[in-house]
């Protein structure tokens, strides 16, 4: 009876069954389900990919802003802004000058010198007009070594200017043992044109000019403290004492200069620092330097 009944029992053949499962996963519901996920896959592919670009553009863009310090860093800092004058005198030599011309830099409105290249060396600061040269504006004076024509505030002005006797030797000199730094009162348009006459070997390492000074009651004052440098290893060689007020220890004071060519005071400052070495506190040195001239200055007196 029971195998009547499943004789009888409508079956479906194995190939109706096959075709069924295909017929049920090709439903409209199946097919819309499938059609988003591929939707969805696609727009986080698109995603990705254009994360992808992304980075590869800012990338590049860092790389722009960003130079190599070990291949461009040098490049960079000798495209620096010049002078117009000092791009005419690098036109007329035919070569890029600014090898010997370095900068100070400016931390809120604090002139703080970048660190010597050789730290073991102490550094003199030397002033310029009245202690390394003399000049005047026109008329032209009988002597004078060479002529600077700066424009200050938009005037073209003639300097002659003359060497002090021994400049030259004095410059080459102190600089095989001491770093040299420039720090005059005089303006950068007018005083940076004569150290490029003065400075043809490039053995002065930095330039401070008027705005590095500080102005009290219309003096302007030179202010060491503040430059990078321990004081003990540091001395000011300047004609005014006004310049000089604030660290008189460090001031080794000399004659002005304007014309005389029989003038040996470069001498004597260069014998001070061939001497100086014993001292390991350059106040002590510039103390009794002062001492043994005043010494001096009084057996001349006598006579």
């Amino acid at each position: 009876m029971v195998s009547k009944i499943l004789k009888k029992t409508p079956t479906k053949p194995t190939k109706d069954r096959r075709n069924h499962r295909r017929r049920r996963k090709s439903t409209p519901l199946k097919n819309v389900t499938n059609a988003t996920s591929f939707f969805i896959a696609s727009i986080n592919k698109s995603i990705y990919t254009c994360q992808r670009r992304l980075i590869k553009i800012f990338t590049k863009f860092t790389n722009i802003g960003t130079p190599n310090r070990r291949k461009q860093g040098f490049h960079i800092l000798k495209k620096c802004p010049i002078s117009k004058d000092e791009e005419e005198k690098q036109q007329l030599l035919g070569k890029d000058n600014n090898n010997h011309i370095r900068r100070s830099l400016n931390f809120n409105n604090v002139f703080v010198l970048p660190p010597s290249l050789l730290p073991e060396r102490r550094t003199i600061f030397l002033d310029l007009d009245e202690t390394l040269i003399h000049s005047t504006t026109d008329p032209s004076p009988e002597r004078f070594d060479f002529i600077v024509r700066p424009r200050i505030e938009g005037e073209v002005m003639n300097f002659y200017v003359l060497k002090r006797p021994g400049v030259d030797e004095f410059l080459e000199s102190i600089s095989k043992e001491f770093e040299i730094v420039v720090f005059t009162a005089g303006l950068k348009e007018y005083a940076s044109l004569v150290l490029d006459k003065i400075d043809r070997n490039g053995v002065i390492s930095h330039r401070l000019f008027r705005d590095s000074c500080k102005e009290m009651d219309g003096r302007f004052v030179k202010d060491l403290s503040q430059i990078g440098r321990d004081l003990k290893n540091v001395v000011l060689v300047d004609d005014n004492p006004n310049a000089y007020i604030f660290q008189p220890d460090n001031a080794l004071p000399v004659r002005p200069f304007i014309d005389d060519l029989q003038d040996r005071e470069l001498e004597n400052v260069r014998r001070f620092f061939e001497g100086s070495d014993c001292f390991e506190d350059m106040r002590d040195a510039v103390k009794k330097y002062i001492w043994e001239g005043e010494q001096k200055q009084q057996v001349l007196e006598m006579f």
